[in-house]
């Protein structure tokens, strides 16, 4: 048994525990169920749940959620398109979320695919001072796609 300053009570029958509580207004909370004797507490149980809330809300807040940026691209894509997907695909990365590029093949542009993968290898050039790769371009279908972490 512990009181609510934390002082130890010793060993206490429950009756005597619980007449201890309503004496102070106040709960008996079992603390360590599965210790021989059970360990329980006087405390405020609705405060102590508060406060639980409080902590893990700030605990939440505290966390960054990292989200996943696509950027579309056909092989084809001009240089100023081009740019302009880097400079977002930059800004994603600065800001801490990864990058997943997709190229997109169609109809006769699946017989040169190599034209893509160089597009991907040079995507990984231009970023590589913000980023890493996490995941190499792999092939799915009509689609070929890279991941882009943000380093550090």
């Amino acid at each position: 048994m512990i009181s609510p300053e934390g002082e130890q009570l010793g060993i206490l029958p429950i009756e005597e525990a619980l007449a201890l509580a309503q004496e102070r207004d106040l709960d008996l909370v079992e603390v360590a169920p599965n210790e021989r004797p059970p360990v329980c507490r006087i405390m405020d149980y609705g405060k102590y749940k508060y406060q639980q809330a409080k902590r893990s809300q700030e605990a939440k807040k505290r966390q960054k959620v990292i989200q996943i940026k696509e950027i579309k691209m056909r092989p084809k894509t001009e240089e100023h398109d081009y740019q302009f997907k880097m400079r977002h695909a930059y800004r994603f990365l600065e800001e801490g979320n990864k990058v997943k590029v997709t190229l997109l093949f169609r109809g006769r542009e699946m017989d040169h695919v190599e034209l893509g993968q160089r597009m991907l290898d040079r995507i990984i050039t231009d970023c590589k001072d913000v980023s890493m790769v996490e995941q190499h371009s792999r092939m799915e279908g009509h689609t070929l796609s890279l991941i882009l972490a943000p380093k550090g």
